[in-house]
């Protein structure tokens, strides 16, 4: 079954988004089982029919399903989605973590396409939402890093890396979040596969449901660019410019509100964080 057909025009191409149910894995995409495709390409005025150009997964994330869009006054193309999938929705809430809440939906995504893909962004209205600025660049990383003011779970973080020596590149880098003495969350970035794990199975929660997933990121291998928006239970991550997106709830009490950065190897960061009202 097709839940939540939404066709629109976008960027000068017809775009359908939709989440089938029971779909079967391909790669690094569509392993929730009820997935969220985008098919982009153009309609045949002859048959009326949508003609296939690209098609992908709309989030590479864990809890990520039922888009929907809007267009905005000013000619924006907004897409919202349920931030849950159907594996976890029959577990209470208390046993989740959520303190009485059932559910949530994700951040208002602006919506553009570029090299046949559909990238999303936060909206722009959520910049008035910032404060309290923290930024640091061209920090060495090798072992352990944590930075003062990098910490908290409502935030805004950008963290872009890249290799100290091109001819000796990192191994792998990662960044643990929602972290105490007991538990995390993590991202885990390997330049020699090109893949990203998003990580919550040290994140509290009480059933072997979906805790990781991992997707591929094309590009130059030893630099990323992630923006990190944290909702107290959740966690949004837009890697480079918006091409692809991982979405996840986290289970974890709000105590746990470390950040703390891992290289193996040599790397080298840009960090970029505000604190949310």
């Amino acid at each position: 079954m097709w839940e939540c057909p939404d066709f629109f025009e976008l960027d000068g191409k017809s775009v359908l988004l939709v989440s089938p149910q029971f779909m079967l894995p391909e790669g690094h995409e569509f392993y929730s089982g009820n997935g969220t495709l985008c098919i982009i390409g153009h309609v045949d005025e002859q048959t009326g029919k949508l003609v296939e150009e690209s098609l992908h997964t709309i989030d590479n994330g864990i809890d990520f399903y039922a888009t929907q869009t809007m267009l905005t006054p000013d000619g924006r193309r907004v897409m919202i989605a349920w931030m849950q999938n159907w594996d976890t929705i029959t577990e209470s809430p208390d046993a989740k973590g959520f303190k009485g809440w059932y559910g949530q939906m994700t951040l208002p995504r602006e919506l553009s396409l570029r090299d046949g893909r559909l990238c999303q962004w936060p909206v722009r209205e959520i910049e008035a939402l910032r404060h309290d600025h923290v930024s640091y660049t061209d920090v060495p990383v090798e072992g352990k890093v944590a930075l003062e003011g990098v910490s908290g779970r409502v935030i805004d973080m950008r963290v872009k890396v890249r290799a100290q020596d091109e001819a000796d590149p990192y191994r792998e880098f990662t960044l643990w979040f929602a972290q105490d003495e007991r538990f995390h969350c993590s991202l885990r970035y390997r330049p020699k596969t090109g893949t990203l794990k998003i990580n919550r199975i040290h994140a509290g929660s009480r059933r072997a449901y979906v805790h990781h997933r991992k997707c591929d990121i094309p590009g130059v291998p030893c630099t990323l660019d992630m923006r990190l928006i944290m909702d107290k239970s959740s966690v949004e991550v837009f890697i480079n410019g918006g091409s692809q997106t991982m979405t996840m709830t986290i289970p974890t009490d709000l105590s746990a509100d470390a950040i703390t950065f891992f290289a193996e190897g040599k790397a080298v960061m840009d960090v970029e964080k505000y604190d949310l009202a």
